[in-house]
């Protein structure tokens, strides 16, 4: 866990106790901060809240102000402005470049359905920047591996569902439908050894080579059936998988038994797992003995929703 005691508070905006080392490997939470307190999301409210909450630091400073997903009309330049002059006016000098600290001004509103409290005008939360995601992953690209096929997962959305998965140093993660190897490849970057298998000998050889050309550890690699894994039972850590998509694969008759075969195999091999689709394939886990933690939905575009299920025996 990189985090307890997560409470959202607004759009795009939590609060939460003990940080761990894997807060750095999320995959769509962008930073941390030490909080100095809340307030209604408009600049007034934010400068005095500042001007009365005590300021434990010294050194050089900057102030970063952000409409989290555009959901407030805040002029976060003149934010970071009058921000800055409250902490010019209580003796700190001011260094855009390279600061000793960053203090951080999330501005959002609180239309999400996540939020506490829905009906509330929105909240802006000051804090000190304690630590920042390893963005890097997100900017690469699929198209950019050695190997590419059309329709493989973000390095986005694979790094969260590995981690829902339970990846991390000295864990294992199997994905027994692996295609191009982007599981994989996110699972191995969080420092856990990837496994996978594909029934197709194309698929396998060239995530052996993204794999081989990408990836720094260990990694195994093999060709089998989901339904039949070559792994002991209670061998792996966790398992995630994208399941075909009925109206592209040339299975689609034999895919509802595909996946459950798949979904018992996971089972029988490890206490948790994660599997996506282009539907729910909730109702099947729990056909084959899986209870659902809990679901996702994520719009790809138009034509595609991918359903994300969480499983515990």
């Amino acid at each position: 866990m990189a985090a307890s005691g997560v409470t959202p508070v607004a759009s795009g905006v939590a609060t939460a106790r003990g940080l761990t080392r894997d807060f750095e490997t999320l995959a769509f939470t962008h930073r941390a901060s030490d909080l100095l307190g809340t307030t209604d999301a408009d600049v007034e409210s934010a400068v005095a809240l500042l001007e009365v909450t005590g300021l434990d630091r010294q050194g050089t400073v900057a102030v970063r102000a952000r409409d989290v997903r555009g959901t407030t009309d805040v002029d976060t330049q003149a934010a970071e402005r009058a921000l800055g002059q409250v902490l010019v006016d209580r003796g700190f000098a001011v260094d855009l470049d390279d600061p000793d600290h960053v203090l951080q001004a999330l501005f959002a509103g609180t239309d999400d359905a996540s939020a506490t409290d829905p009906g509330a005008g929105g909240v802006c939360a000051l804090g000190w920047l304690a630590v920042e995601t390893d963005r890097e992953f997100a900017d690469r690209q699929p198209t950019d591996r050695p190997f590419f096929q059309p329709g493989s997962m973000d390095p986005q959305l694979a790094r969260a569902l590995v981690n829902l998965a339970g990846a991390g140093p000295e864990k294992t993660i199997l994905d027994p439908m692996c295609g191009t190897g982007g599981l994989l490849l996110e699972a191995g970057r969080v420092g856990a050894t990837p496994v996978g298998g594909d029934a197709q000998t194309k698929m396998v050889r060239g995530t052996r080579r993204n794999l081989r050309e990408l990836l720094d550890g260990d990694w195994h690699v093999y060709r089998g059936d989901a339904a039949r894994v070559p792994i002991a039972t209670d061998a792996v850590d966790g398992v995630v998988f994208d399941a075909p998509y009925g109206r592209q694969s040339k299975i689609e008759g034999d895919l509802d038994d595909l996946v459950a075969d798949a979904l018992a195999e996971a089972r029988r091999v490890a206490s948790r797992a994660v599997v996506v689709g282009d539907r729910s394939w909730a109702e099947t886990a729990e056909s084959v003995g899986w209870t659902v933690e809990v679901t996702f939905e994520r719009r790809v575009h138009r034509s595609l929703t991918r359903y994300i299920a969480v499983l515990r025996p």
